[in-house]
């Protein structure tokens, strides 16, 4: 008799156990929902919102009707050349800048740089890949503008860039200005990607005979070639979208996407807003296609990293 009841105690017990257990997971799940709530309204309000906006407003007139007479802006040879002329621009800049970042990142992890060495960059990248706008603009002014510190330097020398065709507001001298906060976005995004590349893949390839330029042309670029390519990528869209570093540096003497879009919303032209949402709304068909390849790059590389 004493054992029956001592197993109906403990089978009254279990479910009890259970029940405790399955409010504490849903106080949990509540709690993080909790948590990250801020973040989705903050996203909804200042992104979602803001480009569902834009979309319509691109298909509106200004009466509020619905209407394609935007999109004819699209086909235009202006608008076409500034299309052009961004995405040259923001893929030379990713390129070269991404190349420069995976270098010096990858410098940094060789054997005999100093520890000291990589906190510093890494601040440094934080800092440098936010260094945009006005201030950017001024600082090249400054250093290689027509009475730079860097050009009278060089004129000193002997060398005369401006007078060899170079200027610091042309296209050449706006990609330097890109590069500068391009490679240490790169260095940001690729330096988890080189970490991952484990050392017991480089010692096993040392043991049956490998050159340490073998393993990264057969076995690490590999590897690497996904997420490099992902942050390509993502330099891309963040070159598409500067509007301030333009801007500034150039006053619009460029013709890029982003000014040009200033110019329909801020110019002459404010008063037909759903021309400049037109082109936003191209602006937003580009940057969507580079961030699903990214989304796509990044979900292949998170299988050889876990």
């Amino acid at each position: 008799m004493a054992s029956s009841s001592g197993a109906s105690t403990e089978v009254d017990e279990a479910p009890a156990g259970i029940g405790i257990m399955s409010t504490r997971l849903r106080r949990r799940r509540l709690l993080r929902w909790l948590i990250v709530a801020p973040f989705f309204a903050y996203v909804t309000g200042f992104l979602l919102i803001p480009t569902g906006e834009v979309v319509l407003q691109a298909f509106r007139t200004q009466s509020g009707s619905f209407s394609f007479s935007g999109m004819h802006l699209l086909t235009e040879p202006q608008t076409v050349s500034a299309f052009e002329q961004t995405i040259k621009l923001s893929l030379i800049t990713a390129v070269a800048g991404g190349l420069l970042g995976l270098f010096v990142a990858q410098a940094t992890l060789s054997r005999g740089i100093p520890g000291w060495l990589r906190p510093v960059l890494t601040t440094f990248s934080g800092v440098a890949s936010n260094f945009a706008g006005v201030p950017l603009a001024f600082a090249f002014i400054a250093t290689i503008g027509s009475t730079g510190v860097i050009t009278l330097w060089f004129k000193h020398l002997g060398l005369d860039l401006y007078g060899h065709g170079f200027t610091v507001y042309g296209l050449t001298g706006l990609s330097l200005t890109y590069i500068y906060f391009q490679f240490p976005l790169m260095i940001l995004i690729i330096l988890p990607a080189l970490e991952g590349v484990r050392r017991e893949w480089r010692e096993a390839a040392t043991s049956v005979g490998a050159t340490p330029l073998q393993f990264w042309r057969f076995v690490g670029f590999p590897l690497l070639l996904p997420s490099i390519l992902g942050a390509v990528v993502l330099l891309f869209g963040n070159a598409f979208s500067a509007y301030a570093t333009p801007y500034a540096l150039t006053s619009g003497y460029i013709n890029l996407v982003p000014v040009l879009i200033g110019e329909f919303l801020n110019g002459d032209l404010a008063s037909e807003p759903q021309l400049g949402s037109a082109l936003a709304f191209g602006m937003i068909v580009v940057i969507g296609f580079a961030v699903l390849i990214y989304a796509l790059l990044q979900r292949r590389t998170a299988k050889w990293l876990r």
